[in-house]
């Protein structure tokens, strides 16, 4: 096996060197610049042909403005909403409610997941309960949750932390119980002591699944926010939406759709950037 990938390294190595550090620096610069290329052009799709299809169907009275608000309506609110400080006070207390319930739930889940993927003997007595318990939505333990928590920012923690803590767990376990075999062999075949075994083999080979896992719980901990927001609170986005659903104030709905949207998009993308940091660090440190 080592002979295969000593040859297979040299044979990168020989194609680099015939086609020259600048051909190779300049394709790979070509294809990065592809890459964003297709990234955002991808993104770009859905605005571009929602926006004409939203500016002509309010243009033309296809649905009444109470359901269907103009841009420019949606526009000024959303300037208005700004500039009186309402906008970043609601979001600050939401973004505020997502890292505190995102940090404990991952927290938890991180340690859940690991102490799955290391055991047998963990994982044989831990997984059924909590797999049970993980197919209940986390809007599903709102009610019995208010009856323990009441509704104050103890219950909104929770149930951000407890769909937060699903994804991470169940990722951070199979990462770690599927790090490949090869590279266990290489820190036996070092003597490697079981700490160090756990921070130069396990940890670095099971990255990709575990920030897969984060990043799908934070998503779920946007959704649970909104849906926590939507029954039991009076301050935050997901109260926007309710109180604007109820006033047919549907421009500030969309306000506070467009904001949760731009908000988790941006939190996702700081968990990617993280990720590829970590990947970057595990390379270079090889």
């Amino acid at each position: 096996m080592s002979d295969a990938i000593l040859e297979t390294g040299l044979g990168r190595v020989r194609g680099l060197a015939a086609c020259g550090p600048r051909d190779w620096l300049g394709g790979a610069l070509a294809a990065s610049l592809i890459a964003r290329a297709k990234a955002a052009a991808w993104l770009l799709i859905f605005p571009a042909v929602a926006l004409p299809v939203w500016i002509i169907g309010s243009a033309r009275g296809w649905l009444p403005e109470q359901i269907l608000p103009r841009p420019a309506d949606v526009l000024h609110t959303l300037g208005e909403m700004i500039a009186s400080g309402e906008l970043a006070q609601h979001a600050g207390i939401s973004l505020l409610r997502v890292v505190l319930g995102f940090a404990v739930g991952a927290g938890a889940g991180l340690v859940l997941g690991a102490a799955m993927g290391l055991s047998r003997r963990v994982d044989d007595h831990v997984r059924p309960l909590f797999t049970a318990i993980a197919q209940v939505p986390a809007l599903a333990w709102i009610p019995l949750a208010m009856l323990l928590l009441g509704i104050g920012e103890t219950l909104k923690i929770v149930v951000i932390a407890k769909a937060a803590l699903v994804p991470v767990a169940m990722n951070t376990s199979a990462g770690i119980a599927n790090v490949p075999r090869a590279l266990v062999e290489v820190g036996e075949t070092f003597r490697f002591s079981p700490w160090q075994m756990l921070r130069h083999v396990v940890l670095p080979g099971s990255v990709p699944p575990i920030f897969t896992g984060l990043r799908y719980g934070l998503t779920h901990a946007w959704i649970a926010l909104v849906s926590v927001e939507l029954l039991a609170s009076s301050e935050g986005l997901g109260y926007l939406l309710v109180w604007g659903r109820q006033m047919f104030w549907l421009d500030t709905v969309l306000v506070a759709m467009i904001v949760i949207g731009i908000i988790g998009f941006a939190s996702d993308k700081l968990l990617a950037s993280v990720e590829t940091r970590l990947q970057r660090w595990r390379t270079d440190g090889v």
